[in-house]
């Protein structure tokens, strides 16, 4: 006798609608009339709103006209996220039920797909409200179409944004800032919503970027200063490299309210970013040990393991004594030369990333002792914003980011400041697509030949992308000083190795 496979759940049917209604209209906004028609009798069905199918409408909006809806919306998309539909006596007892699964996933929770499980069917009839639940967050985030963007549809986003983080078991704006991130790069399980505690270490790398992205694009699309306008709308921004850039370029259009609030979403990124090379220089010791100078003998100079080295031939085995005839100390008086340091940043659009972190690592630098810092930036014209490098929130409001790029009016600005060369690193950042390459160049070698240690820096970005010119690339590399590209992390190594030294 043969054996007939049951037919498929009906269950099964309307998760399936609802998933392929979710994918066609992330891939097409236009609507497809059976797939709506059939959804909207599924979720009708299943007693959930209709307006969970029109993605104008808000979650926040559907929340407040029914309550219930945001217990069920926190922790919805954890990975052990418990049945929104039964308390934990239930879900035990289903457990108790079900036993193990073939495929090692977790006892009680029936594979959806499986139509020969003997599944409660309440199980299943939750899953697809799940489902339903699940197509309207993921709807509402990721299907942001095109062209303008107003400040109400920015904030709705990013109201929707939280809910899908709140959805993934972590408070709103979480994802988006990768604060849920641990020192060492772990992030936590704890949702801090008292609900599951999901792994989120591989989830965040994967959506918080996307989620940063998103919301970066929104950005470049709406009416900015009307958001800086307002106080609640511009403290919801995420800072970020785009938005920086933004703020930068349009700042000599701001004034007031939006000013100030955009001068704060500068200084809280700057801060942040500071925090973090801070962390890479604060070990720096500057100047090598001088050993012309006698050491101080003091006990917090006492070299413990020299002396009991030295004073071995005293030990008396018999007495089980060492007598020590002499103290070592150790020599901690470096050489006073004061070394300079001069960074030269291409402010030309392509090169806002750099621009920005070498702002913040030349402050940083210049907080240390005997370090001579200056700045300049360049595109057509240079700058010396050297009496500002002690403040980069001060030194970028003076940029000019955009234009094209000459560096031979930087290098006119740098040679100035090179008193002693054996003494003196010049770091220049660019892509060095110069309007006059051979002129410059042949500075940048005569700088390299008088004893300055110079370093050319393709990218110091937080990625380490970035494109160099090829024919300045194989010209340095000739010369010996080739190209630093990559993690803003190979600059901070190079300087520090030179003031070491």
């Amino acid at each position: 006798m043969t054996e007939t496979t049951p037919a498929p759940d009906a269950h099964d049917h309307r998760r399936q609608v609802l998933y392929w209604r979710l994918l066609a209209r992330l891939f097409d906004p236009e609507e497809r009339a059976s797939l709506e028609a059939a959804s909207l009798a599924v979720v009708e069905d299943i007693g959930l709103p209709a307006a969970l199918l029109d993605p104008q409408v808000s979650i926040d909006s559907i929340v407040q006209r029914h309550p219930d809806l945001a217990a069920e919306l926190d922790g919805l998309m954890t990975p052990d996220g418990a049945d929104p539909q039964h308390d934990t006596a239930d879900s035990d007892d289903r457990t108790g039920r079900q036993g193990d699964t073939a495929d090692g996933d977790s006892p009680g929770r029936p594979d959806p797909h499986d139509p020969t499980t003997d599944a409660d069917p309440r199980d299943r009839a939750a899953e697809v409200r799940r489902a339903a639940l699940v197509s309207k967050v993921l709807l509402n985030v990721f299907a942001t179409g095109s062209g303008a963007v107003s400040a109400g549809q920015l904030a709705r986003w990013q109201s929707d944004a939280g809910w899908l983080e709140r959805a993934l078991g972590c408070a709103p704006g979480d994802l988006r800032g990768g604060r849920t991130s641990a020192p060492g790069g772990v992030a936590p399980t704890g949702t801090g919503l008292g609900g599951a505690t999901p792994d989120l270490s591989r989830l965040i790398p994967q959506i918080g970027p996307e989620l940063g992205a998103l919301e970066a694009d929104l950005v470049k699309r709406m009416r900015l200063r009307e958001v800086l306008a307002d106080p609640q709308l511009a403290a919801r921004l995420t800072p970020s490299m785009s938005l920086i850039e933004q703020l930068l370029r349009d700042k000599n259009n701001l004034s007031g309210v939006a000013l100030a609030n955009a001068k704060a979403l500068i200084r809280r990124f700057v801060d942040e970013v500071a925090q973090v090379l801070r962390t890479q220089v604060e070990k720096t010791s500057v100047g090598a040990i001088d050993r012309s100078v006698p050491p101080k003998r003091v006990f917090r100079n006492l070299d413990l393991d020299r002396t009991i080295w030295k004073n071995l031939t005293n030990y008396s085995p018999e007495e089980e004594r060492l007598y020590v005839d002499r103290l070592y100390y150790r020599h901690t008086a470096r050489k006073t030369t004061p070394q300079r340091l001069i960074v030269v940043v291409d402010q030309s659009g392509s090169m806002v990333d750099s621009m920005v972190n070498c702002t913040i690592l030349a402050s940083i630098f210049a907080g240390l002792p005997r370090v001579d810092v200056h700045l300049i930036a360049y595109d057509t014209q240079a700058l010396d914003l050297t009496p500002w490098v002690h403040d980069p929130f001060e030194t970028l409001l003076r940029t000019n980011l955009g234009g094209g790029t000459d560096g031979t009016v930087a290098m006119a600005l740098a040679q100035p400041k090179i008193a002693e060369p054996r003494n003196t690193v010049v770091v220049w950042i660019s892509d060095f697509y110069e309007w006059q390459s051979q002129p410059l160049f042949d500075s940048m070698a005569a700088l390299h030949r008088s004893g300055t240690r110079f370093i050319p820096v393709g990218s110091v970005t937080s990625s380490g992308r970035g494109s160099v010119n090829p024919w300045f690339r194989e010209r340095f590399k000739d010369l010996g000083t080739p190209v630093l590209s990559g993690h803003i992390r190979k600059l901070v190594h190079e300087l520090k190795t030179f003031l070491a030294s």
